[in-house]
């Protein structure tokens, strides 16, 4: 897929539904404060970045490693930095971000667990960090038997192996919680997002959080 076929997703119905779902989670777990640094890593097509950049004065910067995704991400958002890097070697000090963010671009990473120590490490105060679930709905739809779709080759994560990798890092406060529960977009979906509890983990969009 290419970066404006990706983006144009999310001007769809159930796009726009799952995008707005996974960034209302996201942020409430985030808890950007004004004027504070975040990073997002795999930025991709900027759509995330973007939308926290209008929040709060945020001094934004994505990076991704695909350089095409990036010069997309470049073109939709002036106000944000944008950097060509590779999650496993960030390119940036200890402590240099006051939130770090991340939205399903470790499950295509290989050595993920490595991946969130980079995250932990350039992180000042607070990370979430967005996962596909493998506890969910969408897994049995799109994931298993190696995935398809956009989803070919995902890993999908469990709470147990999340926990695992964390277990040794210098952090607190971890809070596990999910979203999307049902993801056709339905009404049936939208009801079932507004009744279920985000404690409850199976949906889709298993996000991680925690603090330094």
């Amino acid at each position: 897929m290419n970066p404006a076929d990706y983006d144009a997703w999310y001007d769809s119905e159930r796009g726009r539904w799952i995008g707005e779902t996974e960034y209302g989670l996201l942020v409430r777990l985030l808890g950007p404060r004004h004027g504070e640094r975040v990073l997002d890593v795999g930025c991709g097509t900027g759509w995330f970045t973007r939308r926290l950049a209008g929040r709060s004065s945020l001094k934004m910067t994505g990076v991704d490693l695909d350089l095409s995704w990036l010069k997309f991400a470049i073109q939709r958002d002036s106000s944000s930095n944008y950097v060509q890097a590779d999650a496993l070697r960030l390119p940036f000090a200890d402590e240099t971000f006051d939130c770090v963010f991340s939205v399903t671009a470790l499950c295509f990473i290989q050595d993920w667990s490595r991946a969130f120590r980079e995250i932990i490490r350039v992180t000042r105060r607070r990370f979430a960090i967005g996962l596909l679930n493998k506890s969910s709905l969408l897994w049995r739809e799109k994931g298993c038997h190696g995935g398809t779709g956009a989803y070919q080759g995902a890993h999908w994560h469990t709470e147990k192996e999340i926990r695992h990798s964390l277990a040794s890092l210098p952090i607190g406060r971890i809070e596990l919680k999910s979203a999307v529960f049902i993801p056709d977009g339905s009404r049936t979906a939208r009801l079932a997002e507004q009744l279920t509890p985000n404690a409850f983990l199976h949906g889709a969009f298993l996000v991680v959080a925690g603090e330094k």
